[in-house]
């Protein structure tokens, strides 16, 4: 039996561990590769692969994401491979749905591989499916937008609104919330928080960089496919070419 496979993952290096793993499986073709979610959605339409190897936290469009923009009736088989989503960890296990935590090794590796193939030998995919979407159910209940983060600094503890944040950017281990003329350290890494918020409020627009949507006066074309990003309080960024979205063009946020 060939199963023919799709890889998902926004990191490179990480494709290519995956890669090099299933190269040395006979029954294993892999028929397609993805950046991003929005490219998965596209491919695994056209594609209709048997398996996908699908990254949970992805810009712009997460694993979660591209599943649910997916005919449920031609669900492939998944592996969700994940780095430190929490609450997506319990779900996996309550459904029974096999995950890869990133580092993982080669054993760790053929077992999620074994589990596919006797699934897809005994017919269980309708099973499978119906634990995919009870999934899919549990983590929109589980991932409402943040409305406000917890800063603590010199022995204090308060809150501030996401809504009023205007930009986020790294620093180190930590981030730099800017919240108008004021700025705030958050220990938590960039993937994390973006996951956390909203989408259609909050654009990653740089590996180190999120800005809200409101807070946009202009966008302008910059070198090399990237943008130059004008903030209203005169503050300006790049725009990264990897990590802009459909809407954008000749400079304006569509």
């Amino acid at each position: 039996m060939i199963i023919r496979t799709v890889i998902v993952d926004d990191e490179p290096l990480a494709r290519t561990r995956i890669r090099s793993l299933l190269e040395r499986e006979p029954d294993i073709v892999i028929v397609g590769e993805c950046g991003d979610g929005r490219q998965a959605v596209s491919e695994l339409r056209r594609l209709e692969p048997d398996l996908v190897f699908l990254d949970v936290q992805m810009p712009a469009l997460d694993g979660f994401g591209v599943l649910e923009a997916l005919d449920n009736e031609r669900l492939p088989a998944v592996i969700f491979v994940t780095a430190h989503d929490r609450y997506a960890l319990r779900a996996f296990e309550v459904h029974a749905l096999d995950y890869l935590l990133k580092p993982f090794d080669r054993e760790r590796f053929q077992k999620a591989l074994q589990r596919v193939r006797s699934q897809l030998e005994h017919a269980e995919t309708a099973a499978s499916r119906q634990r995919l979407l009870a999934l899919l159910e549990d983590v929109q209940a589980a991932r409402k937008p943040l409305q406000r983060v917890v800063i603590k600094s010199e022995g204090r503890v308060f809150f501030v609104r996401v809504e009023d944040i205007d930009w986020i950017e790294a620093a180190g281990n930590y981030l730099r919330l800017h919240v108008g003329r004021e700025t705030h350290l958050l220990r938590e890494t960039m993937n994390g928080l973006e996951g956390r918020l909203d989408p259609a409020q909050f654009v990653r627009i740089h590996r180190s960089t999120m800005v809200q949507f409101d807070r946009i006066r202009e966008l302008q074309p910059w070198f090399h496919g990237d943008y130059r990003v004008l903030m209203k309080d005169g503050t300006k960024l790049t725009w990264s070419r990897r990590y802009r979205r459909e809407g954008v063009s000749d400079g304006t946020l569509l």
